[in-house]
């Protein structure tokens, strides 16, 4: 079934946060096998936008020109606070002068084949159904499920939990959760043709939110963000209604681009869940992206810190010591926290615009000194460009 019985990672889950550790870990010239349940390149959940962070890696990977390729630039955005606009131009920093808003099926690929390009095993349609341990506990590899119903025994090293919210590793480690957030946003979202936005415009009423994200082949996502229990009183309203009222709650002149655009796929409904902070590591295992960490959608930064994690615990596992992993938690932990944070405050919807308006300048603090650290990183060692050249 897999080309080796013996692994010195497995990394479950070959999507961004997954799909970069397996190609740094493999970068390292280590023997990787990177396994997800999902078809190669089938679109996921996602509003696409990546921040500063995220971009500074994709450049420093190598991966930037297979991103920009295809999807257009973004040097500014627009926050849009009731009737107030404040326009922010990008300035030129670490990893370009533009942002960039992939939609998965590119950015998903892209990353699943520098990691096999990298020289790590990648499979879709497998899954995790149990861990291996040792003697004390340690977890040692694991029982992988085909589509074909076959199960194959692998031993790793390290097993990587990059699956998501309802991640197998994190439930089957039983990995404590350090944080749990108090709020949620529900966000419905689809994707149209015919918008003539340029850059990320935020919209930000009392009680409601909206975004529109430039992205792949000419098209925007346009998102509406509410209260979940607003959308669970909702539930005898047909979806179109409702994401069109919370758009013209939000903008009117939003709202009617929206109905004069040609729709170009389905509407997409996220209910909402409090964000978290699971341990990030244990013996033999380790965790990123959505498996150990997750914030409410509406700061948008999801895919940078998966991106982020799969940098931070590639360098640990370089170095092949628990301190290095325990280093990589407390340094995950110290910048996802008030990342959180701001996240939670903004997703309560508990806000007036001016309350709003302190909860995004904490946001950009953290993003800044997110970018701050990653940069560093950049400088400190050369090893993931000469990996990859």
């Amino acid at each position: 079934m897999f080309a080796l019985q013996s692994y010195d990672a497995l990394v479950v889950g070959a999507r961004c946060a997954g799909a970069a550790t397996a190609m740094l870990l493999a970068r390292q010239g280590l023997r990787v096998l990177c396994i997800d349940r999902a078809v190669y390149g089938v679109d996921t959940m996602s509003t696409h936008a990546l921040m500063r962070g995220g971009v500074l890696q994709l450049h420093r990977w190598g991966l930037l020109p297979r991103i920009a390729k295809t999807t257009p630039a973004v040097r500014h955005t627009v926050f849009h606070y009731g009737e107030d606009s404040i326009e922010l131009a990008l300035r030129a920093g670490p990893g370009g002068d533009a942002l960039y808003a992939p939609r998965r099926t590119i950015l998903d690929r892209v990353l699943a084949d520098a990691a096999g390009e990298a020289g790590a095993e990648v499979r879709h349609g497998y899954h995790l159904v149990e861990l291996l341990r040792g003697p004390h506990g340690r977890v040692t590899g694991a029982v992988i499920l085909g589509e074909d119903g076959q199960r194959t025994e692998v031993a790793a090293g390290l097993v990587v939990g990059a699956d998501g919210m309802s991640s197998a590793v994190a439930r089957l480690t039983g990995a404590p959760q350090l944080h749990q957030g108090l709020h949620a946003s529900a966000v419905i979202y689809s994707h149209w043709c015919g918008l003539h936005a340029e850059g990320y415009n935020w919209y930000w009423r009392e009680g409601v939110s909206a975004g529109v994200i430039p992205t792949n082949d000419g098209r925007h996502c346009v998102f509406a963000a509410l209260p979940p229990v607003r959308l669970r009183a909702s539930a005898g309203q047909a979806l179109a209604d409702l994401y069109q009222q919370v758009l013209a709650e939000c903008s009117p002149a939003l709202a009617e681009a929206v109905t004069d655009a040609e729709p170009a796929g389905r509407r997409i409904v996220f209910g909402g869940r409090r964000g978290y902070l699971r341990q990030a590591y244990g013996p033999g295992w380790a965790l990123v992206g959505d498996a150990g960490y997750f914030k409410d959608p509406l700061t948008a930064h999801g895919m940078t810190d998966a991106l982020r994690d799969a940098e931070l615990l590639a360098r640990a596992v370089s170095e092949d010591t628990v301190a290095a992993l325990a280093a990589y938690a407390e340094t995950r932990d110290a910048m996802s926290l008030p990342l959180l944070a701001a996240s939670d405050a903004i997703a309560s919807f508990a806000w007036s615009l001016e309350d709003l308006k302190q909860h995004h300048q904490a946001l950009n603090r953290a993003m800044k000194a997110e970018v701050e650290h990653l940069a560093g990183l950049e400088a400190s060692t050369s090893i993931w460009q000469e990996k990859a050249a």
